[in-house]
């Protein structure tokens, strides 16, 4: 094993058998998705003896969303925490490639969004947060409980809607990680209660441009917001737009958010604790 920091992820010994067959499963997963620069390298499995560990690699920052906070908290001291508009496409090319090669694997993510990626030293973005894309794939559960009650903010409107999960409505959450990463960790759609996003999105109504949002950038998270899945682009496109956005996106601007951060304010704009409650029309 080479020199890098891990994180060790161990099963407690009292699990029962259930238990511990989810806990190789999710492993045996990891193991045949192979490797992936922007997925989380997994470095190992304990499982001939107890307790049953896997062995991670370990990306310094954590996840995404207490980065971009960090960063509109950071006084300008700390040259990690400094993301510009070209940051934000090239962090967004490394997610988009991680789901695009998830899709190519016949993954459906059905999480995406700043708390589901990881952060590492050099400021590489890689996409974690695949439970729900094991049970998908091992067709453990019905598309309604495979939703994640705490993500409905990022869910595409026929997710909402109580249907199963797909590569489009992937990219409709990609537009939302990228409107994260732009307004350096702000909820999606503040001002809409989560138990009235479907009815708002119904009305034709979509999130507005972002303060610190480039015109490529906001076309971006524009075409992946498109309330008609078939409307949305193929991850293929939104990589080249991408890329294409990268290279003459600004690298000297840092980007600022006035507002300090609150967490209490973030969690009931984010739509924790509300009940799932929609009148589908």
């Amino acid at each position: 094993m080479d020199n890098r920091d891990v994180i060790l992820r161990t099963l407690k010994e009292t699990a029962i058998d259930s238990e511990r067959q989810s806990f190789l499963g999710f492993a045996s997963f990891l193991s045949e998705l192979g490797p992936h620069p922007f997925l989380p390298g997994l470095m190992g499995v304990v499982s001939l003896r107890t307790p049953l560990i896997t062995v991670m690699e370990e990306l310094v920052h954590r996840d995404l969303l207490g980065f971009l906070w960090r960063c509109r908290q950071d006084t300008g001291v700390e040259s990690p925490c400094d993301i510009t508009e070209k940051r934000i496409f090239t962090m967004g090319g490394q997610v988009a490639s991680a789901l695009e090669y998830l899709h190519g694997q016949s993954c459906i993510h059905g999480n995406v969004g700043a708390r589901s990626v990881l952060v590492g030293r050099d400021l590489t973005a890689k996409l974690w947060g695949l439970g729900p894309t094991y049970c998908k794939k091992t067709q453990a559960g019905t598309p309604g409980e495979l939703q994640n009650i705490a993500m409905r903010k990022w869910q595409a409107p026929e997710v909402l809607a109580r249907r199963p999960v797909s590569q489009s409505s992937d990219v409709w959450s990609f537009g939302i990680l990228l409107h994260e990463i732009v307004t350096l960790g702000d909820p999606p759609f503040p001002k809409v209660t989560a138990s009235d996003l479907l009815q708002y999105l119904q009305r034709g109504k979509t999130q507005k441009r972002p303060a610190n949002c480039s015109n490529s950038l906001f076309s971006i998270i524009k075409s992946c917001g498109e309330f008609a899945p078939h409307e949305r682009p193929a991850l293929a496109e939104v990589i080249q737009k991408l890329k294409s956005g990268e290279k003459s996106a600004n690298n000297r601007t840092v980007l600022r958010v006035p507002e300090p951060l609150d967490i209490e304010k973030y969690l009931r704009e984010a739509g924790y604790g509300e009940a799932y409650n929609y009148i589908v029309l």
